[in-house]
């Protein structure tokens, strides 16, 4: 089938990251897409593969270098004459509430119309689940007459689950030992066995500084190294501001020479910062994967951390209407339903606190091996939501689906 999937490029990336991970798994199976962006610029670092050049069957200028995508200027859409051939494809989708163009919509109009589907943002409220799959007739504009349909991420049978690639277990099953090390050390940081290595990719009014001196404070000298891996953006820039008025915390540069495992190391403070370059989707799954606990915003990467297998702390987008703390308390309900009670208080205080919706905690539950309490209860938790339907999975019946 053919797609075209419309995303607005919202102040965080994390629009552009779900339909770009969408576009590229329906191309992984044999599916052509037209991601049609406002800003492409993005791509640049998230996947660094799309080179741009004229398309002389669409007569405009796309992107190509992901299997199945042809990536598209919004304003091209906006802007079509009368004369251009473009036909919209087979399912149109319209990301998280964008408003399509409506020179797009008006070729929508004939005798059988693409599927319209209004993708949704993720949430794991009650909601979600009533919401699911029900019509929108549209009544007035140059989509008068059509039908959109409302299809709903989410975490129960009753919604349209969440993206996971067919090939991902199996990528994620061969990150061994060997593959973590070689990958820390191809980004500068000098880690071993033993020690504990944690990711930051955070918004800007994220508490860093509380949990920084926190590590820092419950470290000593002859401790195992603690790693602190720095997302690009916030993170870096909110890590190194905090570093700079903690003399005694090193920083290991982005590009640091390759170490040997092994090797002799220079005296080091048991607490290392590393601010990282953007990492491309695939890159960054491997930041994720190579990490004991992953701090995420937003929605791709939240759910990137689930399928990791590893401790995480989610910070959501807040939002004014203070909302967000529902949307956080809901998917704290479903993720720890099943842990023991003591380690779902410990760990919803820590991403209460990392969210501005509580104390700071006194100390950090357990993560730096796989045999703490959080890291077993949290794999229990991933192993329980891959019974659940993939979304492209769930999408492509979807589309097909009679009515």
């Amino acid at each position: 089938m053919l797609w075209d999937l419309f995303c607005r490029v919202i102040d965080n990336f994390g629009d552009m990251g779900v339909c770009w991970r969408l576009a590229s798994d329906l191309g992984q199976r044999g599916h052509q897409v037209r991601l049609w962006v406002d800003d492409a610029r993005v791509l640049q670092w998230m996947a660094p593969q799309v080179s741009w050049s004229a398309d002389t069957d669409l007569g405009l200028q796309t992107g190509r270098g992901q299997a199945g995508v042809t990536v598209c200027h919004w304003a091209d859409a906006e802007a079509l004459p009368d004369a251009h051939p473009l036909t919209p494809g087979d399912v149109v989708i319209e990301a998280f509430g964008c408003n399509l163009p409506d020179a797009f919509v008006a070729r929508m109009q004939r005798p059988i119309p693409p599927q319209w589907v209004n993708l949704e943002y993720l949430s794991a409220e009650d909601y979600v689940e009533r919401s699911h799959g029900l019509p929108s007739p549209v009544w007035h504009g140059p989509g008068a007459g059509l039908r959109k349909r409302f299809f709903y991420p989410g975490f129960t049978p009753a919604t349209g689950g969440l993206l996971r690639e067919p090939d991902l277990l199996a990528r994620r099953a061969a990150w061994n030992t060997p593959a973590r090390q070689a990958w820390l050390h191809r980004h500068g940081i000098p880690w071993a066995p033993g020690e504990g290595v944690m990711s930051i990719f955070c918004y800007a009014n994220a508490p860093l500084d509380a949990l920084l001196t926190q590590l820092a404070a419950s470290v000593q000298a002859d401790s195992p190294v603690t790693h602190v891996l720095l997302a690009h953006g916030h993170a870096a820039e909110l890590g190194l501001a905090w570093q700079s008025a903690h003399a005694h915390v090193d920083e290991t540069p982005p590009q640091a020479p390759e170490v040997t495992a092994g090797a002799p190391r220079p005296p080091l403070s048991a607490l290392r910062l590393h601010p990282l370059p953007a990492l491309p989707q695939a890159e960054f799954d491997h930041l994720l994967w190579s990490c004991d606990l992953n701090f995420v915003r937003g929605e791709d990467s939240a759910v990137r951390a689930l399928w990791a297998g590893r401790p995480h702390v989610w910070q959501i987008y807040e939002q004014d209407d203070g909302v967000h703390a529902d949307k956080l308390d809901a998917f704290m309900d479903r993720w720890m339903r099943d842990w023991p009670a003591p380690l779902s208080a410990e760990v919803r205080a820590l991403w209460r606190a990392w969210n501005g919706l509580g104390p700071w905690p006194a100390s950090l539950p357990a993560w730096q091996s796989e045999g703490t309490p959080w890291a077993q209860h949290t794999l229990d938790s991933h192993q329980s939501l891959l019974k659940q339907t993939d979304l492209v999975t769930q999408l492509m019946h979807f589309v097909t689906q009679a009515g």
